[in-house]
């Protein structure tokens, strides 16, 4: 079930989720989790300074209640579920950028000032690094 990867800043989406809070599938029959992760890895090829990111993808990340819900992670660092994006470049772009401004953070928390306004009121929880506990 479980399937190594490198350790490394990265934005996991859930494969499996709603497209919307409406709508299961797209036009096309697609998922928003899917296309959700196309639009994050078409805005790395037009924006190489994101392209650092990992993107992940896995089938359900238990947030069912929610649609096009993503981790975002990086070792040693408080990891964040954010959830109910439109899967657009948009939402791709500022998803990205808040990853990249964790990465870029020590402890993985990032001043609400950088936070890009696309991902403002979609989160729905912080993750500890294993070990550690947020003071």
């Amino acid at each position: 079930m479980l399937r190594q990867v490198e350790q490394r800043a990265e934005v996991v989406v859930c494969s499996t989720c709603r497209h919307s809070s409406e709508r299961r599938e797209d036009e096309a029959g697609q998922r928003g989790g899917v296309r959700l992760a196309e639009a994050m890895r078409a805005v790395q090829e037009v924006e190489p300074e994101l392209a650092g990111i990992a993107i992940g993808e896995m089938p359900c990340l238990f947030a069912c209640k929610r649609h096009c819900v993503v981790h975002v992670r990086a070792p040693g660092k408080v990891g964040y579920v954010l959830g109910d994006f439109t899967p657009d470049a948009e939402a791709a772009r500022a998803i990205l950028a808040y990853a990249a401004a964790h990465d870029a953070s020590e402890e993985g928390v990032v001043r609400y000032a950088l936070w890009p306004e696309g991902v403002k009121g979609h989160f729905i929880t912080r993750i500890p690094p294993q070990g550690y506990l947020c003071t």
